[in-house]
């Protein structure tokens, strides 16, 4: 969430840019990204130099005569020289970014198109020494500052492209576990924060020989996605290469459109697909329209993930509330899909604040295998009432900041009373959704909780509905009246005060 004091950052980032004569707002987006990611390359390589020292090995991203393009040391550099250095089109700072990643990587045919485009040194200055004055070691800063640019440009969001919160993402990397044999793949990729996710949960759980083991694996074919977008296209590339994946498969195709012929190739889908978008019915692969024919991109890229995917490929995907319960024949095929010819494991309901202030939109992960011949038994519904943060378009922590970093309760979890504890769970279900998933098939409560199993005949009695709703059973308080005579007495001695008060006060 984008708080005032960044916003107001960026804002002032942006007038610079206004004053001094660029106005066009994808060129500010592009050169800000530009610029945020030559100051990435300089932390990155600060880190490797620090872990070097540890006996980390690794390939430096700056040899002895590219030093001058390290931000540490463009920031201390003349005005002019500076400019000089960025401006260079031969020898400077530019051709560099283009020239990483191997000769006929995606990522270096994306960053070809890379160039400078801030004429004047007192701008560039201006501008580094604003950036300079923004934490960004927080990857959700990044993600937020994108957000916040990209709600600039004309047209933002009309495709129903929000982007989502990290701790939604962190919960489906979570669930999903992926791990160093699998090949993952987001087709609405955006600034690949799935991809970036599920990179840093692999580092987390693998040591460095397994890592090393597995690195062609991992800055090669490990890490997909697909996205049409020429300024996400190099987002997603430049994010996924200072994590250390160096030549990411992004590619640049229309996903759910003829152009994509990809199948049964990845083990791992992670996405937050469009929500409100549609696309030509003629641009659409054909083999998409025999499972849901028609033109919604949310029901479009369903299908899509179950063609991607290979046997025994899982998912997991934000889906507005509209996919679970519209009774369309669109919406309906694809959920029997889904359920009766694959197998559908969870349906996580979240609240409708997730995606504020951005949108309000009601929405649901939902995880399945591929399987192509059913196996659907029992579907594990949870309804997430709190995910940690108000609900409202602050979007303020609820509870305490490592606590939600973590996932957990801590350590002193045991020390604390069952109302403490449960005080906790009020403000952040996500850990108590992590601790149950992975036992979800002998999940025995009962309809009134707020997690429960669904069998399989049930959702087919029920034309396919995913709703919780539908399945949910609220408890009614009982509420005991007077009976009416009584009542009426009541009213009857009621209105002979009021009549004797009036008569005083006449008399």
């Amino acid at each position: 969430m984008i708080t005032g004091e960044l916003k107001s950052q960026i804002d002032q980032i942006w007038n610079t840019f206004w004053t001094g004569g660029i106005s066009n707002t994808i060129t500010i987006v592009e050169q800000l990204t530009y610029l945020i990611f030559i100051k990435d390359l300089d932390e990155t390589e600060t880190r490797n130099e620090r872990k070097a020292q540890r006996g980390f090995v690794h390939t430096p991203i700056f040899g002895d005569d590219q030093q001058d393009f390290r931000w540490k040391n463009l920031k201390e550099m003349d005005v002019n020289a500076r400019h000089n250095i960025f401006s260079n089109t031969v020898d400077g700072i530019f051709p560099f970014i283009r020239s990483l990643g191997s000769e006929k990587s995606l990522f270096s045919t994306y960053m070809k198109g890379a160039t400078f485009g801030i004429s004047k040194p007192a701008v560039l200055d201006q501008v580094m020494e604003k950036l300079e004055r923004i934490d960004m070691s927080n990857q959700d800063t990044k993600g937020d500052i994108y957000e916040y640019l990209l709600s600039k440009l004309e047209g933002g969001g009309t495709a129903g492209q929000f982007r989502t919160p990290r701790h939604i993402i962190k919960l489906m990397v979570e669930l999903m576990k992926p791990g160093l044999e699998d090949t993952i793949c987001d087709p609405s990729v955006g600034t690949a924060g799935f991809l970036v996710a599920a990179k840093e949960y692999i580092d987390k759980h693998n040591g460095v020989t397994e890592l090393d083991r597995h690195s062609a694996h991992i800055n090669k074919t490990m890490f997909n996605g697909t996205e049409f977008d020429a300024t996400m296209l190099r987002i997603a590339s430049m994010n996924l290469y200072l994590h250390g994946v160096e030549e990411p498969n992004i590619m640049d195709v229309d996903a759910v459109s003829k152009d994509n012929t990809v199948s049964d190739a990845y083990s791992l889908v992670l996405a937050n697909p469009p929500f409100k978008g549609t696309i030509d019915k003629d641009s659409i692969a054909p083999g998409l329209k025999n499972v849901t024919d028609t033109s919604k991109t949310e029901l479009l890229f369903l299908a899509l993930m179950l063609r991607q995917l290979k046997t025994g490929g899982r998912a997991a995907v934000i889906v507005p509330d509209g996919v679970l319960f519209g009774s369309g024949k669109a919406h309906k095929s694809i959920r029997q899909e889904i359920v009766a010819n694959n197998k559908l494991e969870a349906v996580i309901s979240m609240p409708s604040g997730v995606f504020k202030p951005y949108a309000g939109v009601s929405t649901a992960i939902i995880i399945f295998t591929k399987t192509g011949s059913g196996g659907t038994d029992k579907v594990w519904f949870y309804d997430m009432l709190a995910d940690g943060k108000s609900l409202d378009d602050k979007r303020n922590l609820l509870v305490d900041q490592e606590l939600f970093d973590a996932f957990s309760f801590g350590d002193g979890a045991e020390a604390l009373s069952e109302a403490e504890q449960k005080a906790l769970h009020d403000n952040f279900n996500l850990p108590d959704i992590i601790k149950r998933y992975p036992n979800r098939a002998q999940d025995q409560r009962a309809r009134t909780e707020q997690s429960f199993l669904v069998p399989f005949q049930e959702i087919q009695e029920n034309d396919w509905d995913l709703s919780i709703n539908r399945y949910k059973e609220i408890v009614y308080e009982e509420v005991e009246y007077d009976a009416p005579g009584v009542i009426l007495e009541r009213i009857k001695k009621l209105d002979e005060e009021r009549n004797l008060l009036m008569l005083n006060i006449l008399d």
